[in-house]
């Protein structure tokens, strides 16, 4: 079975060429290994992010420390060193608290009349971080990092941590990144 191409056209080609042509510029314009940030970095280390909250999760300094390294080893070129690291993050968990709010969107009727309110929490985490670019000293940084999630006051304290623990890390580990690797 033979086939033809009959209708290529010199402006189909054209635009074709185009395409690629743009395609390729987008693409030298931010590259999806490693941020425009981080350019002679090579070695990193990330040291463990102990739990100093009033309120304590026994696991959330284990698990908070495995997800950053996760994201810095995973996302960039970047290899992790205990020795002269290029960048050295380090931190503390200064507070960890579950709070009751008030949300009245949820709500329910009530057989003797009225409406009930269903009941909210919100879980607040904040994260002390320090940034240290030894080659370029300049990006370094101290800042506070807080982020918080509002759930049911049903869920189990095993199911906040299970569930909730892991959004509200995972948005602070967002900004922490962003602020170092893609220096937004």
């Amino acid at each position: 079975m033979n086939y033809k191409i009959k209708n290529i056209t010199l402006r189909k080609s054209i635009l074709t060429v185009m395409l690629f042509a743009l395609l390729g510029v987008l693409h030298s314009c931010y590259s999806f290994t490693q941020g425009g940030a981080l350019t002679d970095e090579k070695t990193i280390q990330i040291n463990e992010f102990p739990n100093n909250a009033p309120l304590v999760n026994p696991a959330l300094s284990q698990q908070f420390s495995t997800d950053i390294q996760n994201r810095f080893l995973q996302r960039t070129t970047l290899k992790g060193t205990k020795e002269n690291p290029d960048l050295l993050i380090e931190g503390e968990i200064t507070d960890y608290a579950v709070t009751p709010t008030t949300i009245s969107s949820n709500t329910q009727p009530n057989p003797a009349g009225g409406v009930i309110q269903q009941s909210q929490n919100k879980l607040t985490i904040t994260v002390k971080v320090h940034y240290e670019n030894k080659l370029h000293p300049d990006a370094s940084f101290d800042r506070t990092y807080s982020d918080e999630a509002a759930f049911s006051s049903n869920l189990s304290q095993s199911d906040i941590e299970s569930s909730q623990v892991k959004i509200v890390t995972e948005r602070i580990i967002n900004k922490i990144f962003n602020d170092i690797v893609a220096n937004w």
